[in-house]
């Protein structure tokens, strides 16, 4: 239902996955019979989690780890893994400036061009040690790195902005990136995004896309929401976004994923963004909190570095335990964010869902106190949820 906001302009409610609950059915089952395997762009993983683009978050080395533990990671084709033959030291400076300084610091690193040597190396560096070759670029790198990235042989390739649709208008030098024509020339599966409407969902599907990604600006380092104002909650935004899957499944056969990204940092939120019709989920800030993360206990967004207008920032995350323990546990903190894949099969157990297919079906509730109801001492001790 619109709600009215003034004469003339009328608005949906939207719904964040802070503000919903899932709620347990007629059955349960032991959490060692939910099956949490999905599949994207022909690769099947025990884990629906991926890990973001970003480079405080994977590099070879995490990417080929993700790829052991069940999971999967995407390297970023634009950011300092590919602009630096040795990035350590790069990564180094970025840890260890003060937060004044950050973002001229990033402008000036993120200045250096790309090298599209680095890039067939770093995709060759993940698949001779056994890993996933997941790798991403915004449109405009895309068009420029397209073939350098199926010459390395890369398994899948992420097309990422801010916003992607399929009726972008540039000036009149610039012939945008046809995305109908890259999906069919690409001799690998390619997912498109961000978005987070049922009709961009359902555009971006029919353009040839192995999987969608929806999310803007949710991000832990993000600011995209604060500086330019655009965004949809995110539980909304994948209901809405599911929703064109389903209808272009039900017309078409071909079923294309759906997978959340940015906002998600706990079990329970990861959980929650399946009920609502996710397929799988890409995070960035929980995974940068490994020992193994490339950030050194800091996180930041892909946009950062614009050279006019950033649009996110630099956090500290902290390393709080090895990316088993994140993935697969056990876990040493209590606020959820170890052992992600526990917490979902627990989740899937609780409410009766034996695959991720029935797990989107569960019920969810408007539930605004959520995560305050009952966390005095949690709040006050600054415990568990309270944190």
């Amino acid at each position: 239902m619109d709600i009215s906001i003034g004469r003339g302009k009328t608005a949906r409610r939207a719904y964040g996955i802070d503000e919903i609950a899932l709620v347990p059915g007629t059955r349960t089952l032991d959490p060692s019979l939910a099956d949490t395997r999905w599949s994207i762009g022909g690769i099947e993983r025990e884990i629906p989690i991926i890990a973001s683009a970003m480079d405080g978050v994977v590099d070879v080395q995490m990417a080929v780890r993700l790829s052991e533990l069940g999971a999967m990671g995407v390297l970023n084709l634009e950011g300092i893994q590919t602009r630096y033959e040795n990035p350590d030291p790069v990564l180094d400076r970025i840890a260890s400036v003060g937060k004044d300084e950050f973002v001229t610091l990033m402008q000036e690193l993120y200045s250096v061009p790309v090298k599209p040597e680095l890039i067939e190396q770093r995709i060759k560096e993940i698949k001779s040690k056994g890993g996933i070759a997941a790798v991403s670029a915004t449109p405009a790198g895309a068009s420029r790195y397209g073939e350098s990235v199926a010459k390395a042989g890369a398994d899948l390739f992420f097309i990422q902005a801010t916003v992607v649709s399929t009726a972008h208008l540039s000036p009149e030098t610039i012939t945008p990136l046809d995305l109908a024509e890259f999906c069919a020339r690409m001799p690998i599966p390619v997912i498109l995004g961000n978005c987070v409407t049922y009709e961009v969902a359902l555009n971006l599907i029919k353009a040839g896309a192995a999987g969608i990604l929806v999310g803007i600006g949710p991000g832990a380092a993000c600011t995209s929401r604060g500086v330019l104002g655009v965004g949809v909650p995110q539980a909304t935004a994948v209901a809405d976004c599911a929703a064109a899957r389903d209808d272009y499944f039900r017309s078409s056969g071909i079923y294309v994923p759906i997978i959340a990204d940015g906002g998600l940092i706990t079990g329970g939120d990861i959980c929650k963004c399946i009920a609502c019709g996710a397929d799988g989920v890409m995070i960035g800030s929980p995974f940068a909190r490994a020992k193994e993360a490339p950030g050194r206990g800091y996180h930041w967004g892909m946009a950062t570095p614009s050279p006019v207008l950033p649009r996110g920032t630099r956090i500290r995350v902290g390393s709080t335990g090895s990316l088993e323990q994140i993935l697969r546990g056990p876990a040493q903190l209590d606020d959820g964010t170890h052992n992600l894949l526990g917490a979902l099969q627990t989740s899937m157990g609780t409410l009766g869902a034996k695959n991720i297919k029935e797990m989107q079906q569960v019920e969810v509730v408007i539930a605004p106190s959520l995560l305050t109801e009952g966390k005095v001492y949690q709040k006050a001790q600054q415990l568990g949820m309270g944190k």
